[in-house]
């Protein structure tokens, strides 16, 4: 009977997985782009361990995450996992190598093929003193907002041998209760990362005010995306600046359609929680 549960849970998140990633591909095809042209990043926020070991053997590469331990430690779990069926493909002793080989063969791979490290993306509000603990196990901290936070990651990239790559949060939804620098502020901040060293500024994010109506969401994308489209033509990180993440479970359609190459979802493809997500975590 337990068996047959899993199994279920992981038909049902397969299920959502794959129809959140049909939404993308229509909303990409709407805005003229293909879907590999915008990125899946799914948020474990309220995740179950079980749960983000079958969005990796269905080929998920791309998570995200809003608070640093949690990043921490479901990367290191990720990392064990990935090894696993790197080194064992085919041992039978480990039940959870056993049910990964199975799932990655039913999905058209064969278990030699699974790839290394996936990409996290922080993508929640970052406090200065837990940046560095960030910078090494992210590929994207998407919540930069201000100079003195850019600056603490500026003196992390320095004694790192690989650059640290991030985007500048923006608050186009005018809402007190957000994190992110004032539209006015945003291109003078991206002036300011893109003259450190080993820092790469490369886009913009923003999230949309909470609403039953994802419309209601759309001119707050537009405003981010001419935030965007202002600090690209000012030649601000060359050809490197070119993301825009914005879009979460309730609105990334629209997001989409208004030019985000980046989305961030959790509740629809892990399912709803039981706890009150906030604008971070939906």
């Amino acid at each position: 009977m337990h068996g047959s549960g899993i199994q279920s849970m992981a038909e049902t998140l397969a299920e959502r997985y794959h129809n959140t990633c049909a939404r993308v591909a229509s909303a990409a095809a709407r805005s003229k782009r293909r879907p590999e042209d915008v990125i899946l990043v799914a948020v474990t926020k309220h995740a179950e361990p079980e749960d983000i070991r079958s969005l990796l053997e269905l080929g998920h590469r791309d998570f995200g995450e809003n608070r640093v331990q949690q990043l921490i430690q479901r990367a290191a779990m990720v990392e064990e996992v990935l090894h696993r069926l790197r080194v064992h493909p085919k041992g039978q002793q480990d039940r959870v190598i056993r049910e990964t080989a199975a799932k990655v063969i039913l999905n058209g791979q064969t278990p030699g093929s699974v790839p290394g490290s996936v990409r996290w993306h922080m993508i929640g509000h970052l406090q200065r003193n837990k940046a560095r603990k960030v910078a090494q196990f992210c590929r994207l901290i998407h919540s930069v907002d201000s100079l003195r936070l850019a600056e603490e990651v500026q003196q992390i990239a320095l004694r790192s041998d690989d650059p640290v790559e991030v985007l500048v949060q923006v608050n186009c939804s005018f809402e007190d209760n957000k994190s992110g620098c004032p539209i006015a502020a945003a291109r003078p901040l991206a002036e300011q990362i893109d003259t450190m060293i080993n820092v790469r500024v490369r886009g913009v994010m923003t999230m949309a005010a909470a609403t039953d109506n994802p419309e209601n969401a759309r001119a707050t994308f537009t405003r981010c995306r001419e935030v965007y489209d202002e600090i690209r033509t000012r030649g601000v990180g060359e050809c490197r600046f070119n993301i825009l993440s914005m879009g979460m479970s309730n609105d990334f359609e629209i997001a989409i359609e208004e030019g985000a190459n980046i989305v961030r979802v959790g509740t629809a493809i892990f399912g709803d929680s039981n706890t009150e997500d906030t604008p971070e975590q939906r």
